[in-house]
């Protein structure tokens, strides 16, 4: 049982210039860590320089997540056995959530580490919050399949499961293709659907609006190469 690390699940922006949705505790967890393990540290170094400008940022060590999963997870765990207070961050939003630190925290959860999650803006509970869609049941799928064909049958797949569970069905992609998803579930998704596109969330461009599929068809959006998420929800 290692009883004197302590594991800060630290969020970060969704946008840079919206600082303001952090809470100020994080700058005090920030201040007490003393090893920083990220998804992609030139972005978290950027996040931590603006959340602290005074930080040494280059007296800590620092882990990429996505390198060599087993040789970071035995880093990780000697950094705990070590008894360090140790940062965790994602590249945007939470840890943990549609992130890659999620097999660090389940390090620090079997080796009986403290594991302190801290409050700042996830998308997919922001985007759920705003849509007016099923907040009791819903599911979030990550990326939906490149290939033409195997995404058509997943957006059918999960317009059939949110019609049977009345489920919100969630789900995001790279900004380069956020038209061709929305044009595909334009054209296969049924006109009854509801369909909540969020895009920049958090930032002054911020777009969040919930239509029929049928009324999404009469007033399509050009969406730009910015963060987007997605969420429908079909009728009975």
């Amino acid at each position: 049982m290692i009883k004197n690390a302590t594991v800060y699940l630290i969020p970060t922006f969704l946008d840079e210039e919206a600082l303001d949705v952090l809470p100020d505790y994080l700058l005090a967890a920030v201040k007490s860590c003393e090893v920083f393990f990220v998804e992609n540290k030139r972005s978290a170094r950027r996040f931590l320089k603006k959340l602290w400008r005074e930080i040494e940022i280059d007296c800590y060590p620092w882990f990429e997540i996505h390198k060599s999963e087993e040789i970071i997870k035995q880093e990780f765990l000697n950094q705990l056995n070590l008894g360090k207070q140790i940062g965790l961050l994602s590249e945007a939003g939470c840890p943990g959530i549609a992130d890659p630190g999620q097999i660090l925290v389940a390090v620090a959860q079997h080796a009986g580490a403290t594991v302190k999650p801290l409050v700042g803006p996830s998308s997919v509970i922001l985007a759920l919050m705003a849509s007016g869609m099923n907040g009791q049941h819903f599911q979030f799928n990550g990326y939906l399949p490149v290939a033409e064909q195997e995404r058509v049958r997943k957006i059918r797949e999960l317009e059939l499961l949110s019609q049977k569970q009345f489920s919100t069905q969630i789900f995001i992609e790279t900004p380069y293709r956020n038209q061709v998803l929305l044009d595909a579930l334009l054209k296969n998704c049924g006109p009854g659907t509801r369909l909540c596109i969020a895009v920049n969330l958090t930032g002054k461009k911020e777009f969040i609006q919930t239509k029929t599929i049928d009324a999404w068809r009469k007033t399509a959006p050009k969406l730009q190469k910015e963060p987007a998420i997605f969420l429908i929800l079909a009728s009975g």
